[in-house]
């Protein structure tokens, strides 16, 4: 599926935080004048705090406490200087102790995001590639896509998979001196570790393979010296590895330090490596708590520390294991993801935890997929036995009722995580006031019912859909091949509530992506066509465009009837093995957005939608007539003084060399326009067309070569409606004679000889077609996937 390009990204973000924060579990207010760190209060109710990545609770602890006062009373708030040029006078006690924890050389940075934007682009060269975990923290690719700009290449691969890791330092090790690897120790929403000794191993394989690790939620708890999961796991650093940290967090105070694998190396980033450089410093308060907490992280007392979160982590695991509760993985880090799968449950999971008296956080989009939402809970020194046992307990009487209240189950949770122990759905929902139909073929709907509700605008009437359903099965490839699934759910009285149909089918991945992106991902797929595709479950099919889903919206059984669509949509889904839902094509004001968006799906813009709407009547002097004096102008000079050098004719059939012809020529056009990136159809296609009563071909040829056709014109007639589906053009004569322009004219031409409403001019190029009066419109689909790999990849793609 298409990328969320940035500026819908952005958009996507702010919709999923909007929503989160009106259902009051985002952008909270702590309130009260202390804090303890076993408890925070939220609109003066006392709350168990579970939602903590201070781990061992060091925060509170009266040492570094003191330390920080007496900081600020000696050297003040701050420390106003760039540190190339002087430090603060407590600097040095603080690096010697580090350096003392980790036995390599270090880096104190003011925090991870600038640290990272300053080491990466210093330690990564010209003549490096950079491949990322696709869960890597945002800091860490926010930090490396800034080397795009020196054409570092930067691949990404599925989370922890070593086999597409290995693939790709093959890919690169002829043409890159090093290849940097960058993963996260422990992951922070699902707890999950990095691979660390097998990525050592490959390390050893490979000597090109250098390892950055982020390990700031690996830090303190674990390890020699509270040094993190990943010198836990190697004992020391390896010449090919630089590895964060942190201050803060776990830490107790604030910053993060980069631990080099040797003085050179250290040497060169310390120099200059820009927010290095020129960023403020740590502030004297700052600096002298993490040196309070150094000495207890040298010091035995770590291991003691350690040993009772790891009492508390046992315990909290053991809990869970009596509980049917959606534990996404088990380990033994302080971090748990109970999974909600939906985002309207999560929401009405964390409020119900919160009037229980336990505060968590709520995991979201875009840290996860909207369909992977869940609740993150981490444990720390600050929670005692009694409420840990209290927090599980109250998650199992309250996950099951906030699954209920939001038409959820375990089943769709389990789904969604792809989880393997999960109960096996029912093959069809009903409920007691609705029925639910579902049909493999149009041919068993009946034709009236179906075009009185869905089928007047466009291609997916009747007709045109038992002929899409005729042309897109017993193909050679499996791009032509699509399975149609007819929807309708109805009252009582048999009258529909609800009616749509969706297909599965193989998309590319970058359908939507922008045309740089499906360039580079074309080249790969001249030898490996399949690359970057995934399979489909869409509302309407590839073909069509426009109105896909009726809904009596007065109906007072229409949100069962929405429900009962999205849990079959699911069934759907898992019988087909689809990696991707998509509902398309939907209008900014449709009303269903905060439905769908609660469901867990994301909204992203897809190309402005084209039509005209044409009076009863009209004859197309009377249609030019209303266009703007601008659109008169472009009409007489770019398309009526050319139309008497070319032929214009309206074909009900072709033979089979003007098949083949047409054939060629929307083939260029689809290679061309990779704005809408799709696969190219087949052959088969353009004889059913010819064959078919509804379809026509608008065809121009030069008078001079009558023979030659220039441009066609694919156009399906609607009762009601004319859709020019298709075009095919030769681009050596396009400027010549203005020929896409000359289509849209002719089409709209057409349309008025046939007396018909409405002109669907379809998706992209819609500067030309408001031309020639053209109303657009912005359309969006929502899509629900359970990886963002994909739309992450992708997007990384488009950074460039």
């Amino acid at each position: 599926m298409a990328k969320i390009q940035h500026n819908n990204f952005l958009d996507s973000v702010n919709d999923v935080f909007t929503d989160a924060k009106k259902a009051g579990v985002l952008h909270l207010y702590a309130d009260g004048n202390q804090f303890s760190g076993r408890t925070l209060s939220v609109e003066n109710n006392s709350l168990f705090h579970f939602g903590t990545t201070g781990y061992l609770g060091l925060e509170q602890d009266p040492r570094l406490k003191k330390a920080a006062i007496n900081a600020i009373d000696k050297y003040g708030t701050q420390f106003p200087l760039s540190k190339s040029y002087i430090s603060n006078p407590l600097y040095k006690a603080l690096e010697e102790k580090v350096y003392a924890m980790y036995n390599h050389p270090i880096v104190i940075t003011k925090n991870s995001t600038l640290g990272h934007m300053g080491v990466i682009p210093s330690a990564v060269k010209d003549q490096d590639a950079i491949i990322l975990d696709h869960q890597v923290h945002w800091s860490v690719q926010s930090a490396a896509k800034i080397l795009k700009t020196r054409s570092v290449p930067i691949d990404m691969i599925r989370h922890n998979d070593l086999n597409m890791l290995e693939d790709k330092i093959k890919r690169h090790s002829n043409g890159r001196r090093k290849i940097w690897y960058m993963a996260d120790g422990i992951y922070s929403m699902f707890g999950d570790f990095a691979p660390v000794k097998e990525l050592k191993m490959l390390g050893d394989k490979y000597p090109q393979l250098h390892l950055y690790f982020d390990d700031v939620h690996g830090m303190s708890w674990i390890g020699k010296n509270g040094t993190g999961y990943v010198m836990s796991e190697l004992g020391e650093l390896s010449e090919n590895m630089l590895l964060f940290g942190t201050l803060s967090k776990t830490f107790g105070a604030s910053g993060s330090v980069l631990v080099c694998p040797n003085k050179k190396m250290h040497q060169e980033i310390k120099t200059f490596g820009g927010p290095l450089t020129f960023s403020a410093q740590l502030e004297p308060a700052s600096v002298a708590a993490a040196t309070a907490s150094a000495e207890i992280h040298l010091s035995p007392e770590i291991y003691t520390l350690q040993y009772a979160l790891e009492q508390r982590v046992t315990y909290f695991n053991d809990l869970i294991q009596e509980t049917t509760l959606p534990l996404v993985d088990k380990n033994n880090s302080p971090v748990f993801y109970i999974g909600t799968g939906i985002p309207k449950t999560g929401y009405n999971f964390v409020n119900r935890l919160m009037k229980e008296g336990y505060y968590t956080n709520l995991g979201l989009f875009p840290a996860v997929p909207v369909k992977n939402t869940g609740v993150r809970i981490t444990i720390s020194l600050h929670n005692q036995k009694e409420e840990i046992k209290g927090l599980v307990d109250a998650m199992a009487y309250h996950l099951p009722k906030a699954l209920e209240e939001t038409h959820s189950d375990l089943n769709r949770v389990h789904s969604a995580f792809r989880m393997e122990s999960r109960p096996k759905p029912k093959k069809q929902l009903t409920g007691t006031d609705l029925r639910f139909v579902l049909e493999t073929s149009i041919t068993k709907i009946d034709k009236t019912l179906w075009n009185a509700h869905i089928g007047q605008n466009g291609i997916h009437d009747w007709d045109g859909l038992l002929f899409l359903e005729q042309t897109f099965k017993g193909n050679q490839l499996k791009e032509h091949n699509w399975d149609f699934y007819y929807i309708m759910i109805l009252d009582k009285d048999e009258k529909p509530v609800l009616a749509t149909f969706t297909t599965v089918s193989l998309w590319k991945d970058d359908m939507l992506a922008n045309v740089a992106a499906s360039k580079a991902i074309e080249k790969e797929r001249l030898s490996d066509p399949y690359h970057l595709t995934s399979k489909v479950l869409s509302l309407g099919c590839l073909f069509t465009e426009g109105e896909h889903l009726y809904i009596d919206e007065a109906h007072p059984l229409k949100n069962d009837a929405l429900m009962m669509l999205m849990k079959n949509l699911e069934l759907l889904e898992a019988e087909n093995s689809a990696q991707m839902v998509v509902l398309r094509d939907f209008t900014e004001a449709h009303s269903l957005h905060n439905y769908f968006q609660g469901q867990g799906f994301v909204r992203i813009q897809m190309p402005k939608a084209c039509e005209i709407h044409l009076m009863n009547n009209e004859s197309i002097e009377h249609y030019t007539s209303r266009l703007s004096a601008r659109n008169k102008r472009h009409l007489r000079k770019e398309i009526l003084a050319y139309e008497p050098r070319l032929n214009i004719s309206i074909q009900q059939d072709l033979d089979y060399g003007q098949i083949s012809q047409v054939h060629r020529l929307y083939t260029k056009v689809q290679q061309h326009n990779l704005g809408l990136n799709t696969f190219v159809y087949p052959e088969k296609l353009f004889l059913h067309m010819s064959e078919h009563p509804n379809w026509e071909f608008i065809i121009l040829s030069p008078k001079d070569t009558p023979q030659e056709i220039i441009g066609v014109m694919f156009c399906y007639k609607n009762k009601l409606t004319y859709v020019p589906s298709l075009v095919g053009m030769n681009y050596d004569k396009l400027n010549l004679y203005h020929t896409y322009r000359q289509l849209l004219y002719q089409t709209i031409k057409r349309a008025i000889d046939l007396n018909l409403h409405r002109v669907n001019l379809g998706l992209t190029a819609s500067f030309e077609k408001r031309k020639l009066g053209a109303t657009v419109k912005d359309t969006y689909a929502y899509i629900q996937t359970s990886d963002n790999f994909t739309l992450e990849l992708i997007g990384l793609m488009e950074s460039k």
